[in-house]
């Protein structure tokens, strides 16, 4: 039986337990240069002091326009490599392994920061209708994750983690909501997938075979079963490891909070979508999920269960840094106290009120 304290090892990447950390995103930590700040990388090395085995750094913007705002990280520049060494080397000298998150946030990025492009003619967040983006555009815009990917590495990062959920534009992509084209990127789920998987084969090409290359990929889109339609393009573009969470469209009736609780599972709908991918996986790709793992007893039911392969663990390690040790040495913790609005999101005080108890 897997235990949460087993190494795993994705690609040539070993990490030395199955507590990953999920990429969340600091709003207020950067500046307009999208520069890595001391806030950074504390935050980072902190989590990586008290046993998380992976950490993912949070969405980071491979362009000036595809921030969510203008106070969002980035790695659209040679000038900001120096940063992300930092947090790297944090995390290094902790025993964590560490990638980033790369993001375009598409129809869904900051108006003031310039031109609102999609992949089709969509309201944006708004309502005005955003612009398709041409063939040429795409290829750039391809080019542009594989230039962050390539500073990432400079950078020292173990690997990358394309953000292909929430509603971003990788996800926009999957999409048929927000994907309207009549080309070969729109249409049926390999062309859907298409502008997501040839980001992976060309980061592959670029960052060579040992590079780690992920995807939070949307486990639901609209249903689950073409949800890993679409992951599987990216698995065949050479990605290592799937990381689910939740896209744009939920319209799958077999899935239901009141049947997990009947079979005696102990986590939610969300978790579930990482569930199924491992089942339909497994052996050849690992996969993580995420959401709602805020107790030591679920992060270990999913592991010591075979359920998933890694734990993603969000508001519990922002609740206490040291959520890792209770998992893995059944240390006490500050637990997440579920807030509607958790106090580390966008125009939030970063004061969360469990933190505050320590």
């Amino acid at each position: 039986m897997t235990r949460v304290n087993d190494g795993i090892t994705i690609n040539k990447t070993y990490i030395k337990n199955r507590l990953t950390m999920a990429p969340t995103v600091k709003f207020d930590y950067a500046g307009p240069d999208g520069k890595v700040t001391d806030k950074h990388v504390e935050h980072y090395r902190k989590r990586a002091e008290h046993g998380c085995g992976l950490i993912c750094v949070e969405a980071t913007a491979v362009t000036p326009g595809g921030r969510f705002g203008r106070n969002h990280m980035g790695l659209w520049d040679d000038e900001q490599i120096e940063g992300h060494k930092r947090i790297v080397e944090a995390c290094h000298d902790n025993g964590a392994a560490v990638i980033i998150q790369l993001n375009h946030a598409g129809i869904n990025a900051n108006p003031e920061l310039g031109e609102t492009v999609g992949p089709s003619a969509v309201p944006t967040r708004d309502g005005e209708p955003a612009r398709e983006l041409t063939i040429d555009e795409i290829y750039d815009l391809q080019d542009k994750f594989v230039s962050a990917a390539v500073r990432a590495k400079e950078a020292g990062y173990d690997g990358v983690q394309l953000h292909g959920c929430h509603s971003y534009l990788i996800n926009q992509f999957m999409s048929k909501t927000t994907n309207q084209r009549t080309d070969e990127y729109g249409g049926g789920y390999e062309n859907r997938a298409r502008f997501g998987a040839e980001i992976i084969s060309k980061i592959r090409k670029e960052c060579g075979d040992d590079f780690l290359i992920s995807i939070r990929t949307a486990g639901i889109e609209p249903d689950v079963t073409t949800a890993i339609s679409l992951a599987e393009e990216f698995v065949k573009a050479g990605c290592d490891y799937l990381q689910v969470s939740t896209g744009i469209d939920w319209e799958d009736d077999s899935l239901s909070e009141e049947e997990l609780k009947k079979q005696g599972r102990p986590y939610n709908t969300v978790c579930e979508l990482g569930v199924r991918f491992h089942e339909h996986f497994k052996g050849r790709v690992p996969v993580s999920c995420v959401n709602g793992i805020n107790t030591p007893e679920i992060a270990r039911y999913l592991i010591e269960n075979d359920l998933v392969d890694t734990v993603d663990l969000g508001r519990a390690v922002l609740a206490d840094p040291a959520f890792c040790e209770a998992v893995l040495e059944d240390k006490p913790y500050v637990k997440c106290l579920g807030c509607p609005r958790c106090q580390y999101g966008p125009g939030m005080p970063h004061k969360c009120p469990a933190k505050q108890k320590q």
